[in-house]
């Protein structure tokens, strides 16, 4: 019976060592596991703060102007644009022909 004993011992506590050292491996896995979420939600944290910032900036921009007040500017300016284009072409072809009719009168 002692031999018994000792062999089944011997068994048991390798079984034992066996569970440990997985338990040991999970136990290490959880802990980078539980790094990566530590990062993310620190990322995340992040994210929120900054949208935050997004969110009173747009809130102090429609205390001055509403969106629909700013696409009508912003459709002002195209239309000024586009007339600034046309007058600077129309001034151009002006100065153009009173150019060669200058030319012309100088030399008949």
């Amino acid at each position: 019976m002692s031999d018994e004993n000792p062999n089944g011992w011997n068994e048991y506590s390798k079984l034992v060592l066996k569970e440990l050292e997985t338990l040991a491996s999970n136990i290490d896995g959880l802990q980078v596991e539980i790094h990566a979420l530590r990062t993310e939600i620190t990322k995340l944290q992040s994210n929120e703060s900054k949208i935050d910032e997004i969110k009173d900036w747009k809130d102090k921009v429609n205390e001055v102007s509403s969106p629909t007040q700013m696409k009508e500017y912003i459709d002002k300016v195209d239309d000024l644009n586009a007339f600034k284009i046309k007058a600077i072409g129309g001034f151009a072809s002006v100065q153009f022909i009173i150019v060669i009719v200058g030319f012309f009168l100088k030399f008949t």
